[in-house]
């Protein structure tokens, strides 16, 4: 998972380096990278900064501007206990009260001074998927009127092979561009298993540790179908920050330098009759088992 830290040294042998901010594992080529791409290129409105992660400011398409805002982002970037402990296998955070900053970048990709503040965690969970949303303080129509601005849409619709995306990290203000070269069946990274995952084309979109719950959005439509979760760093198969991809019949594979998402239309199946998001709608796909 895309998350890692240069903070907690110590703990590493205890928590996986994947739920930290930084890749202490970047490599001299990757950070170099991170200066010759230009986010000239990329339009970084909604997009926000965590202390670990990246992260989006995000409504469904019927929210109404008084509704309040949300952040998305993974949820293996949602620290549990003191010393930033995981969500466990199996285990969804509803409605949890938690107040975190997310800071603004602007349009052109700079880091703003202006921040929201949340004031809870509407769900969050590392299986079947990885992905949180927090709910803030403050409603679209106040962020947009303090801050001037929009947040980006959660599309309906699930995404399709050969899409063009992009893929904007707030922590690390850049942007990767490609394609969605097919879906994973099942996904394995150590003691998580998550279901129908995208994965990027080869080239152009290697994350790299803290872009982890950048949005991925269409570049067609600039709505998000993802969230950047995770990436092969030594092609092993199914270890911490070597994600394998399982096929229906069983058979594994693993790649080095291959990377991935979550898709993010699920949340429409757990909306209630006020449109509001409720896991305990019949048929939500959000809450599964992962096996």
């Amino acid at each position: 998972m895309k998350t890692f830290a240069v903070l907690f040294l110590v703990l590493s042998s205890v928590q996986s380096a994947f739920a930290l901010p930084v890749n202490t594992r970047v490599t001299l080529e990757e950070i170099q990278a991170l200066t010759w791409n230009s986010s000239s290129a990329y339009d970084f409105e909604g997009i926000v900064k965590l202390d670990n992660c990246s992260g989006s400011l995000v409504r469904f398409e019927h929210s109404k501007d008084s509704d309040k805002g949300m952040v998305m982002t993974n949820g293996h970037c949602v620290p549990t206990g003191m010393f930033g402990g995981f969500i466990k296998p199996g285990e969804h955070l509803i409605r949890k009260p938690v107040k975190r900053s997310f800071r603004f970048l602007n349009r052109d990709g700079s880091l703003s001074q202006n921040s929201v503040v949340s004031t809870q965690i509407l769900f969050a969970t590392m299986t079947g998927t990885d992905v949180a949303l927090y709910e803030l303080e403050l409603s679209y129509t106040q962020i947009k009127t303090r801050f001037d601005v929009d947040a980006l849409t959660l599309d309906a619709n699930r995404p399709r092979e050969g899409e063009a995306i992009e893929i904007l990290s707030g922590y690390w203000q850049r942007g990767y561009s490609c394609q969605i070269d097919g879906f994973v069946f099942k996904m394995k990274e150590d003691a998580y298993t998550w279901l129908d995952s995208i994965r990027y084309s080869r080239s152009g979109c290697k994350t790299i540790g803290g872009t982890s719950g950048s949005p991925i959005l269409s570049v067609n439509t600039r709505k998000v179908i993802g969230v950047n979760n995770t990436g092969s760093e030594d092609g092993k198969q199914c270890t911490m920050n070597n994600p394998c991809e399982v096929s229906a019949d069983g058979a594994i594979y693993a790649e080095k330098g291959l990377s991935y998402g979550q898709q993010t239309y699920r949340f429409y199946s757990c909306l209630n009759a006020d449109g509001a998001l409720d896991v305990r709608v019949r048929g939500c796909a959000l809450v599964q088992s992962g096996n």
